[in-house]
């Protein structure tokens, strides 16, 4: 399988650059390099202090991490956010905190992951019909209710 290189550049001393933390893993962890209080309900953005270089025709997905999620309620919105190609500034993550209680970002804390995935171009062309399907328009909850 062909290795990709991702650059990455720390604009913060607090930054730490991202890792795998285990053998096989999809996501790369992301941290924070300063702290943040999130109140029950709010949203914020939890800067990374790095910026990265994406290898041609790949995008970056920004994804929650599931320890936070159970444990704490805190998951990021625009999930999963996407990081173009050719974005050269600092990696920001928007936490959101659906718990009842304050939650504290801590700097140096794993907040959330990043995906490195393909991207396929397409061309475009406008038609007047498209071809029938075996779902055709079926759309929410046309799969069934289980």
């Amino acid at each position: 399988m062909e290795k990709y290189t991702l650059k990455i550049k720390k604009i913060d001393d607090n930054a730490i650059i991202p890792n795998y933390a285990h053998e096989g893993d999809a996501g790369l962890d992301l941290y924070s390099v300063k702290e943040l209080l999130l109140n029950p309900g709010e949203r914020g953005l939890v800067h990374t202090g790095i910026q990265i270089e994406l290898p041609r025709n790949t995008e970056a997905q920004i994804r929650p991490r599931s320890g936070l999620a159970l444990k704490n309620g805190i998951t990021t919105l625009n999930s999963p956010g996407t990081i173009d190609e050719g974005y050269r500034g600092e990696i920001g993550v928007i936490l959101i905190n659906h718990s009842n209680e304050v939650f504290k970002v801590e700097q140096g804390m794993k907040i959330a992951q990043m995906v490195i995935k393909p991207v396929f171009k397409v061309n475009i062309i406008e038609t007047t019909e498209l071809s029938d399907s075996e779902r055709n328009e079926k759309g929410f909850g046309s799969s069934g209710t289980r």
